[in-house]
């Protein structure tokens, strides 16, 4: 189980301190699967961020399967079980991505399970194994690798931060049955971050953030008809005229 209590993040402004992330707790019990979603700005990706220990939050607690995780760095929340997708991830120049998949995976790899990590982002694995993972490929393409680095991990918690960005829609499509088939072997809790209906739509729970606060949290069934109705009003009142 994964547990957050009172978390708060602030950065220095000119008005003395902007606070990202206001007095967040939260609790995603082991084996869930919880999309966090809410405006651009919010503090999603800080809050994922913080997780994975990637920002230091100036308040609060993060606690991993009973163990306090705040202090540890982001190496040994690794080895803890903690892992995570960047939404624009690093580029590794002379790295080979099959051999980038033996590391996330801590052994090595056949061609055959190289071969399933990238088809399930919807990558063509003779096409990529032998390639870097440089500037010659597209942003796409490295999202999808890094996704496929985090499947071989085998995590039991496992941070996506907006996964469906700068992937195709047949890519996309793969992306959300890999999620699918995640969820229902029921080894890994899963945190995803994204404002994609079809990827909210298999989650357990939800989460909504914004202005760096937790403004509504609960079963998919509850806060999924809030969001599609905020939605629709938004776009009523965009279309009268409104900003």
């Amino acid at each position: 189980m994964l547990e957050i209590r009172n978390l708060s993040y602030e950065v220095p402004s000119e008005d003395g301190r902007l606070g990202i992330l206001r007095d967040v707790s939260l609790t995603v019990p082991q084996g869930k699967f919880v999309v966090v979603t809410g405006p651009n700005g919010g503090g999603k990706t800080t809050l994922a961020r913080a997780i994975m220990g990637l920002v230091k939050p100036t308040a609060g607690r993060i606690l991993w399967r009973g163990q306090d995780v705040t202090d540890l760095s982001v190496t040994e929340r690794a080895k803890v079980g903690i892992s995570y997708a960047f939404q624009q991830p690093p580029r590794f120049k002379g790295l080979k991505i099959g051999d980038l998949l033996e590391l996330a995976a801590g052994n090595q790899l056949s061609h055959d399970q190289q071969c399933q990590y990238l088809t399930k982002v919807g990558l063509c694995a003779n096409d990529y194994i032998d390639r870097e993972m440089d500037a010659s490929l597209s942003g796409g393409e490295v999202k999808r690798v890094e996704i496929a680095t985090v499947l071989a991990r085998k995590a039991p918690l496992m941070i996506f931060d907006e996964p469906e960005a700068g992937i195709d829609l047949w890519s996309f499509s793969q992306l959300t049955r890999t999620f699918r088939a995640l969820h229902e072997e029921g080894d890994a809790t899963l945190i995803v971050i994204s404002h994609q209906e079809r990827i909210i739509d298999l989650a357990d729970e939800i989460v909504l953030v914004s202005k760096g606060q937790v403004t509504a949290q609960g079963p998919k069934a509850d806060i999924l008809p809030q969001l599609m109705a905020d939605t629709v009003a938004g776009c009523s009142y965009m279309r009268e005229g409104g900003n």
